[in-house]
Parts: C-alpha cells; structure tokens; sequence
C-alpha cells in the first residue's frame, strides 16, 4: 500500500525520496509526543463503543473474523482491500459532498524549501472529482511481513508536511499508521504530532475502538474542521 516506488508517466509524477521519521523530524524541527498525550489526542479518543445495525454488526463481525484468521498471510492489497475498506465504511470514512475520499493519491508540496511527494494510502479532504484541495486526514499502511516497502509512519508525516501548505489555515491535521493488525492514531498539530497508543485490530475491544475513534472524526470535522 504505502510504498515508495517509480510509476509510469500516467502517475504524472515519481515519488521522491524515501525519507525515516528521524530525518523529517530533524530536517523540519519536529517534535513527536507519546505520553502524555494532546489534549486534542485525549479529546479524539474519548468515545464509547459504537453501536451497530443488524447490517453493519454482520460487516463488523465477518471484518473480524477475516482478520482474526487470515491478516498474517494478507500482502499490502488484501490488508486494504480485505479489511480496512469496510472499517472505514463501519467509522463512516466515506463521506458525502462535504469532503472527497480519495485513494493511492500521488500529493506534493514544497516545504521550506524542500520538495515533499509521497502516496497517500487514504486521504480525506476537499476537492473537485479527482482534484483535492484542503486534506483533514490521512491514513498510511503496510504489510511488514509480505515485501515491506519504506517507513509508513514517516509517510504519514510527510503527507502532513503537504497538507499543512494546501490548507488555506492553520488546523490539526489527523491520520491513521497502520502496520499489520497494529493501528496507531497520530495528530500533527504545526510541528509537534502526537502518537497514540497501538490498537490490535484482531482483537475485538480494540476494533470497537478503532471505529467509534473514525465515527468520532467525523463529528470533529464536521463541527471544528470544515467550518
């Protein structure tokens, strides 16, 4: 999913170089809180369980025993395809006209002087059909057992890095690092961001959190993001 590779002339661009999160946090002068976290960390993720339709719990609970069974064995595709497309619909990440899902998206920004392009695995943001303009989040994954591509947590960072030039003020900018069955929320908030603690999506609790975390997104950008 999140790698970095050379594309054909249809991608109109190749990706750039493959950065680790310590170079981009000392190129940029950033600074990386674990513990404890943001207030804006601790608002994000004090929700409740979801509650579910008769429809979504039988989505949620074939998404679990799919991943329970098979996610050791998934490559970077099937992660994505397999999994993590019906937790975004279960977080209700596909949204309606107010913001654009957009997947595999090529982005790029010059930040402080140095030119910044990764792939997006998902990015949420304002646009046009395939066009976005203003990004609120991103998400970046892959399989480190099946032919691991880069540093996905330093992809995350870097599509923050472009978000932040594309957004027309100064917001949070929210995301997802995904490694195998293992979620960590982070917040980039001007050039601090803040990791979370890792959710195992193979356990239950753990992916009623993960969804009730993405439902809660939603409310965010709905009440203090898009307006």
């Amino acid at each position: 999913m999140a790698r970095k590779k050379k594309h054909t002339e249809e991608d109109g661009e190749n990706i750039g170089k493959n950065w680790q999160e310590g170079e981009l946090i000392e190129t940029f002068q950033l600074k990386k809180i674990n513990y404890p976290p943001t207030q804006l960390m601790k608002d994000w993720l004090s929700v409740d369980s979801p509650t579910f339709d008769i429809y979504e719990q039988y989505i949620f609970e074939a998404a679990l025993k799919k991943a329970m069974n098979d996610i050791a064995g998934w490559s970077e595709e099937d992660l994505k395809m397999k999994f993590i497309s019906d937790i975004l619909k279960l977080g209700y990440m596909t949204l309606d006209d107010k913001v654009i899902s957009y997947f595999d998206k090529i982005i790029s920004a010059e930040v402080e002087g140095i030119k910044l392009t990764v792939k997006s695995d998902f990015m949420l943001a304002k646009g046009i059909m395939n066009i976005h303009k203003e990004p609120y989040f991103h998400f970046q994954a892959y399989k480190p057992n099946k032919n691991p591509k880069g540093d996905s947590m330093a992809q995350l960072i870097e599509a923050f890095l472009i978000g932040q030039t594309k957004n027309t003020k100064p917001i949070p900018l929210y995301g997802v690092d995904i490694v195998g069955k293992i979620w960590t929320f982070v917040i980039m908030d001007g050039r601090e961001y803040c990791v979370s603690e890792s959710f195992d999506a193979t356990k239950r609790n753990d992916l009623l959190q993960i969804i009730a975390v993405f439902r809660h997104f939603r409310h965010i950008l709905e009440t203090k993001l898009i307006n």
